[in-house]
């Protein structure tokens, strides 16, 4: 038995990387609870030859001497039939550690993919819960953590976003969700490879599960185009984001430093007119045509919630009727962030002032005040409106 138990830790350490030593420490604690349960209690020490593998049982007791430290005395008290107490209990040492150690190895596998995508197979599904079959673990999909609109018929493989890994005393916990913002993300990273190389970043995502989402791109490189990148060729890119999600629309909007320009873009696929920030209270003031009003504001306000959470602006949104009769049409500005409004000198018809100032003319009839962009005769809201109307 010796030499197995030798040649089985060396295999363990070969197989399932648990090294010997521990094994060792925990069988010698075995096998002293084993002695005394068997043969009496009292101090004992169990030694194992780390190359022999021979197993010896010592008794422990401190004897005082006059004027000396106590000393202690150790004497050999191996029992002749200890080797089969030994053997049970090294096996079940042995099992033990190794799934200890098959958990440890799991939940260190999992704990570093903590934010990242997985797919899995629906194994289980009902009111409480739903397993997904990771391969060597289940994961938990919480009620919390599942879209309305979607089933999860069991053998259905489905793509999930792994929220938290937590350690039990069985295998790790690992709860993954199919209605994170996250997990949006993900899918383009693995569509898009401007996206996964660095050259497009997703700025920020806003989501409702099952129905619409919204994702904000910016380009790294000025020879990419955001949008047309993670829509990809007549739509492939983002078609297979949508499958994968059950039929979810999407939005992918260009962001832009400029609150005002990037709310406009935000309410896509509404034209918006007009937008007026307000730095003290984070607040957008928009106006629209007043055939876009409906679509700007979306079926039960979707497409204003969804904007306003891309943007992280409170947006309030009027048509340009509305914005007329309230007498704030003439006021309605887009400025970059950090700027105060730019407001037109009196008299400023030459040249070099229609360098500076945007040349659109309002509905009021009077030219726009804002700056005009670099390089541009107009400011970044007219500048959108132009092209799409050219």
């Amino acid at each position: 038995m010796n030499g197995e138990l030798i040649e089985a830790l060396k295999q363990l350490e070969r197989e399932k990387q648990i090294a010997p030593e521990t094994v060792l420490e925990a069988l010698k604690t075995s096998l002293a609870a084993a002695y005394n349960r068997n043969y009496g209690t009292q101090e004992i020490r169990v030694d194992i030859h780390p190359e022999t593998g021979q197993i010896s049982v010592f008794s422990q007791e401190w004897v005082e001497k006059e004027g000396a430290e106590p000393e202690l005395i150790e004497e050999e008290i191996t029992p002749d039939n200890f080797g089969r107490i030994a053997a049970q209990t090294a096996k079940q040492v042995i099992l033990q550690r190794i799934r200890e150690a098959e958990r440890e190895n799991m939940y260190q596998e999992y704990i570093d993919r903590e934010g990242d995508i997985v797919t899995g197979i629906v194994e289980q599904s009902d009111q409480r819960y739903t397993l997904v079959n990771l391969g060597r673990v289940e994961a938990l999909l919480p009620p919390t953590e599942q879209v309305p609109t979607e089933r999860y018929d069991h053998g259905t493989r489905i793509k999930t976003y792994i929220v938290e890994v937590r350690r039990t005393t069985k295998e790790p916990q690992i709860i993954v969700s199919r209605t994170h913002p996250s997990l949006l993300r993900r899918l383009f990273e693995l569509e898009v490879p401007e996206i996964y190389e660095g050259y497009v970043d997703i700025k920020s995502v806003a989501r409702e599960p099952g129905y619409r989402s919204k994702i904000a791109v910016a380009s790294r490189d000025a020879s990419i185009d955001p949008v047309g990148a993670c829509v990809g060729p007549k739509g492939s890119r983002v078609r297979m984001v949508v499958s994968e999600l059950r039929g979810e629309k999407i939005d992918v909007v260009e962001w832009n430093e400029d609150p005002a320009q990037f709310v406009a873009n935000a309410l896509s696929p509404a034209r918006v007119k007009s937008v007026k920030v307000n730095e003290a209270d984070h607040t957008a003031e928009v106006v629209v045509p007043d055939n876009q009003l409906s679509l700007a504001i979306g079926k039960e306000g979707q497409n204003a919630r969804l904007a306003a959470k891309l943007t992280g602006w409170r947006i309030d949104i009027k048509s340009e009727s509305q914005a007329t009769d309230s007498g704030e049409a003439d006021e309605i500005l887009a400025y970059n962030a950090g700027e105060k409004p730019v407001e037109t000198p009196s008299g400023a018809e030459s040249a070099a002032d229609a360098d500076v100032f945007c040349e659109a003319i309002k509905s009021s009839g009077e030219r726009c005040t804002n700056k005009a962009r670099p390089g541009s005769a107009y400011c970044g809201v007219h500048k959108k409106l132009e092209e799409a109307e050219g």
